[in-house]
């Protein structure tokens, strides 16, 4: 319990500092490059004629207010509050039907039975308990309630996702290891681990398939994207301004393979997971 403990504030700390801070500096960046799955999400919400409609880990609320305008009521939880504050002032604008929650889905207390819906695009992976996460998010939905998310699968078929930190490695030599095993970025890559924590949770009619998006961004923003996302982002800012200059100009030449033109290109290699409530 003390480590589920320690893993719940570290993520707590880092999603409501430097990552989260990142997250919304770079909103208008990743709403782009994340696009086709917000497209993927939206049309199944529409497709399934859900009315209220949870975005679990919604970041800046791009698809909870995606969703909103296109289906109907949505709410947004994060467990970020420079992310959520972001969320509602652009809801606020854009005057759609959006409400934002500061939360930790695994332990918030849904009215019961509010939701015909949960969907996430790459919010699931941070639980320390994912059974009990997603237990508490099967009984926010009514029964027979939809959900639908997207996770990565193994970092080996994501390249682009891991350049930056094996392009650093010789320089950062104490840049943390991702553990597999951990809330992280590929927690949920083996499918079968998302099965059996489907079914533990209540989840039934499990559909776990295999999708590959062709993601873009624009290579002006390529230096800005990688010194400030990811385990690199986290950990530059804490070393010296000579090593991270021979940081940045050995990164930068790694991307060379994604650079096409003014365009950076990249295959995002993810589950569409979806399973209804038992």
């Amino acid at each position: 319990m003390d480590a589920e403990r320690r893993t719940d504030e570290e993520q707590a700390a880092r999603w409501n500092g430097r990552a989260g801070h990142a997250w919304v500096d770079l909103q208008a960046v990743l709403d782009e490059m994340f696009r086709p799955f917000e497209d993927l999400l939206v049309e199944a919400m529409a497709a399934e004629r859900a009315g209220r409609v949870l975005d679990v880990g919604c970041g800046t609320g791009g698809i909870t207010r995606a969703v909103a305008r296109r289906v109907g009521p949505s709410v947004g939880v994060d467990i970020s509050g420079p992310m959520i504050e972001a969320a509602r002032a652009w809801a606020e604008r854009e005057g759609v039907p959006a409400s934002f929650v500061r939360a930790d889905a695994q332990e918030y207390a849904f009215e019961p039975g509010t939701f015909d819906a949960v969907i996430s695009r790459f919010g699931v992976m941070f639980f320390d308990d994912p059974v009990r996460a997603f237990a508490n998010l099967r009984s926010a939905v009514r029964d027979d309630g939809v959900l639908r998310f997207v996770v990565w699968r193994d970092p080996g078929e994501n390249p682009f996702m891991t350049t930056a930190e094996r392009a650093a490695a010789p320089f950062l030599p104490d840049l943390p290891a991702r553990r597999p095993d951990q809330p992280g970025q590929f927690a949920f890559a083996d499918p079968e681990r998302v099965r059996r924590v489907l079914a533990e949770s209540g989840w039934a009619g499990i559909d776990i398939r295999p999708v590959d998006v062709v993601c873009t961004l624009p290579e002006r923003d390529l230096v800005r994207y990688f010194t400030r996302l990811g385990p690199l982002g986290m950990f530059l800012p804490e070393v010296d301004e000579q090593t991270r200059a021979r940081v940045v100009e050995t990164v930068r030449p790694a991307f060379d393979p994604f650079v096409h033109g003014s365009e950076v290109r990249f295959t995002a290699a993810c589950w569409a997971v979806g399973a209804r409530a038992s």
